[in-house]
Order: structure tokens, then sequence, then C-alpha cells
């Protein structure tokens, strides 16, 4: 038996994220430690399969990540009680908010020697938008300040350096606790391999969920605007609509389906085809980002991007020694969107030259084997 593997378990808030955002962290963990999970109802045999594959252990729950519960919040905080109980672990991974909150208390509760709760965003829950989102972002803040205080044990993770500062601002974190940056999630370089973007036929892409935090309506908008200019634009979107405290409205949902100035897909198992024949990736996010998957993963394909001068986005527009790989907008401004989707249409050399900045900017900043890296040491698995 091997007395320096240890026992690693990771608490999500979503079965999908455990591959497509920590696949190939999840394969690290494996190679010296005994990895589980504890996550929502596996829907897709592929994911399932996978982890069986990697000897993970698994535990579901119906942790419902997007939407207020009492009643099934209890019932994930007992759940996972009993799990940390029963599993000892060394190591508690919990990121996303719930997993996060409560999952750090039950650690502290129970002693873990390490605990890496990692914050992938803040999201509305640190805007001011609607009655209701104020109410809900009160009650986050101070049950993630009551979960995060202490110091011995707990190690914080960041993916960008505004949300830590953010934190500290507000006083739920203090510059006495250990905490770290990364990356973001990281991209695989060898997966989202780069093509050459489609200068001929100008088409732009998004990949969001359809919630509002996302510049969903402003990405409509631009794109009804830039269509009645250049009618031969395309404007594609891929995402789910789901129940969410924050998605668009059904007014909104009905546009994006039956009228002609977005060709919507949905949501899709594999974006690389849809990437590649895209000419542009678009977000124009508010906030709340941890650093953008899907920017990253047009950046390693080679496609010059436009987002917002948000947290988490900012981090992935580059306009240095490597050079210009795309544009930041302000937030909610439709008009400075599309200024910037008809640059593209009237200087497409730019497209190509900066695609090839975002391809060589992830390569040095977002490889997912240097963020992955940094995670392991952080875990004190490395």
């Amino acid at each position: 038996m091997d007395n320096n593997r240890k026992n690693v378990l990771i608490a999500c808030d979503s079965s999908h994220t455990l591959l497509e955002f920590r696949g190939k962290l999840i394969e690290e963990l494996v190679k010296g430690n005994n990895v589980a999970v504890f996550t929502p109802t596996i829907s897709r045999q592929q994911v399932r399969d996978k982890l069986e594959s990697l000897n993970v252990k698994v535990y579901e729950n119906n942790l419902n990540g997007s939407n207020v519960s009492v009643f099934a919040d209890l019932k994930y905080i007992i759940q996972l009680y009993k799990l940390i109980k029963e599993t000892k672990p060394d190591v508690f991974f919990p990121y996303t908010f719930k997993p996060v909150i409560y999952g750090t208390m039950i650690a502290k509760i129970c002693k873990i020697a390490c605990i890496t709760p990692m914050l992938t965003g803040l999201g509305y829950n640190f805007s001011h938008d609607g009655t209701k989102n104020r109410l809900v972002s009160a009650i986050t803040k101070i049950l993630l300040k009551i979960s995060l205080k202490g110091k011995k044990g707990i190690r914080i993770i960041f993916q960008n350096k505004d949300d830590y500062h953010k934190l500290l601002e507000t006083g739920i974190i203090s510059q006495q606790q250990e905490a770290f940056v990364v990356n973001g999630s990281g991209v695989d370089l060898s997966h989202y391999e780069y093509t050459e973007p489609d200068t001929s036929n100008i088409s732009f892409l998004m990949i969001s969920r359809l919630i509002n935090a996302k510049g969903v309506n402003e990405y409509y908008e631009a794109a009804k605007a830039i269509r009645h200019k250049y009618p031969e634009a395309k404007f594609k979107l891929i995402g789910s609509f789901d129940n969410n405290i924050d998605s668009i409205t059904l007014e909104l949902f009905s546009k994006i389906l039956f009228d002609d100035t977005i060709e919507y897909i949905g949501r899709v198992d594999d974006v690389r085809p849809y990437i590649k024949n895209a000419s542009i990736v678009v977000l124009p996010s508010y906030y709340g980002e941890g650093v953008p998957r899907c920017i990253l993963e047009g950046m390693a394909m080679g496609r010059a991007i436009i987002t917002c001068d948000s947290v988490g986005c900012r981090e992935t527009i580059h306009n240095s020694s490597i050079g210009r790989n795309g544009f930041l907008v302000p937030v909610r401004n439709v008009s400075a969107l599309a200024l910037k989707m008809e640059y593209y249409i009237n200087n497409t050399t730019d497209i190509i030259l900066y695609g090839l900045n975002g391809r060589s900017f992830a390569k040095e900043k977002f490889d997912v084997n240097l963020v992955n890296a940094d995670m392991l040491r952080i875990m004190n698995v490395g």
C-alpha cells in the first residue's frame, strides 16, 4: 500500500463541469491519489464511464446550484456531512458557491487537514441587479464569510485578482488568510487545436448559458444592428436555457428562437466544430466570471475575441509584446459591441492576426498543464 497517496474529495454543483472544467485536473490527481467526487446526478453516460475508467468514486446528490431551496440545501448538507465522516478525505476541494459555503463549513467541523475551496467567479451574488438578487447576495455574503473564516488548513483559490480583492474589500476574507490566484481552469491546447478562421463568410459565435449576466440581450441587439447593415454576417448562440434566478426573459428567448437574427444551437457536448466554423468568439458578460472558459477555448483555436471590460473577462485580452488578440467593450453597451463587430467585418486580416496572438497568449498563460501544476501545489498533492 502506498502511504503517500492521499484521499481527495471533490464537490461541485453540476456534473458536466467535472470533465469539461476539471477533467485534466482529475487525471493528474488520480496518478498519485485516491479521488472521489460528490456531484449532482450524472445524466451523461460518457461522464460516468470516464470517471469509472479513472477509478474515481462517484457519490451523487440532487443539489441545484442555481436556485434557493432551504429544504434541498439542508438535505445536501446532511449528505455531505455523512460522506466526509465516512470517507475521511485528507484534501477537500469544493468549487462554486454552494459546495464552497456548505462544504467548507462541514469540512472544518470534521477537522479535514487541507480544505481548498475554489471560487470560480462571484456572479450575480456581488451585483446590484434587482431586489431578489440583492437579498440572495446579502445571504450569500454572510454565509461565505462564516464559511471561509479561520486560517488553519483553509487555502482559498481564486481565478482572478479582482475576486480576491473584492472579498478583501467586503471583509469576507482577511489578508492573513492563505489565498492563491490561478489562471482560470486552463485550456487543453492539444484538444483545442488551431484552425485558420474563415474570413470570407464572417460569423460570430457566443457560447453561454442563457442568463442575463452573460450579456445575451446585448449580443442579440448588437447582432440585430449589424445584420441590418451587413445582412450576410452570421450570428450563432450555443447554450442551454435553464431554470435559473438570472435566466433571460421568455420574450427574449422567443425572439432568439423564432426570428432570423441569431441561429440558436442550444447545448452541445463538443464546441470545437462550432468554434472552427466561427470567425470571432464573443462574450459580453457583465460580471462574475472566474476566467471564461469559452473565451479560452476560442483563443486556443485561434479566434479573435470580443468581450467586456468586466471581472474575469478582462484577463483574456492581451495587447503587449504578444500582440492584440481582441477587444474589451464597456458592459451593457450595445453600440460599442456592434462597433467592434463591424471592425472585424471591415478588417478581416486582423481576424487571423488576433487569432494567432490569442493562441500564443493561451499557450503562455492559460495552458491547462501550467494551471494544474499550480493547483496540485496548492492542494499539497503535487
